[in-house]
């Protein structure tokens, strides 16, 4: 299973970048979801990244195809409103392309559009999705048995709850409070990762 740690949009570039620096190397990826911020702070962030040594395989930045084209990333993330996978593939073939799903019949029309991984959730209840009921956990397992590509959990994943998300056959999860709201970001990262490998999850 892997880890994907997406930023919570609270933070400045400052601290932002401090964090990232820490956790990278316990995880699979790091998404840059930061909304808030302005087009140039979102770049100087990613390249402050590479040039800090990021392996830039690692870097995904959601919702600015722009961005990562500038910076020769070769990840990037979509909403489920977000521009065509189809139309982006067919200018940049190279690009890995995930997208954001919330349900079965979304994850399908995402993967025949060749969508590279898609996040689904949310899976518990989480402060970032105040007042909206999660999904059903078992839909995880109805999901996976219809795609091939793979699926990533996001949505008030906790160390105590990888094990489960894992049973139901999710290929990664997706972190975002737990590391970013944590008052210690590296040992909350590092706890999810002994996690993983305790109950024998293949992370890194």
């Amino acid at each position: 299973m892997k880890i994907m740690a997406v930023t919570d949009n609270t933070h400045s570039l400052e601290k932002l970048l401090s964090i990232l620096l820490e956790i990278h190397p316990y995880v699979d990826y790091v998404q840059i979801r930061e909304k808030a911020k302005s087009p140039i702070e979102i770049y100087t962030l990613c390249e402050r990244l590479l040039k800090e040594g990021v392996p830039i395989d690692k870097i995904i930045v959601n919702d600015r195809l722009d961005i990562a084209t500038l910076l020769s990333l070769k990840n990037v993330h979509f909403p489920s409103n977000g521009l065509s996978v189809n139309q982006v593939k067919t200018v940049f073939p190279k690009m890995s392309i995930g997208v954001s799903v919330h349900s079965k019949e979304e994850a399908i029309l995402a993967e025949r559009s060749q969508t590279d991984y898609v996040i689904y959730g949310h899976c518990y209840s989480t402060n970032s999705k105040e007042g909206k009921p999660p999904v059903t956990l078992s839909t995880i397992s109805e999901i996976k048995s219809e795609l091939s590509v793979p699926l990533y959990a996001i949505g008030g994943i906790t160390e105590e709850r990888v094990g489960k998300l894992a049973e139901l056959g999710a290929d990664g999860v997706a972190i975002m409070s737990a590391i970013f709201s944590a008052s210690d970001p590296l040992m909350a990262i590092k706890r999810i990762r002994e996690r993983c490998e305790t109950i024998g999850i293949k992370t890194i």
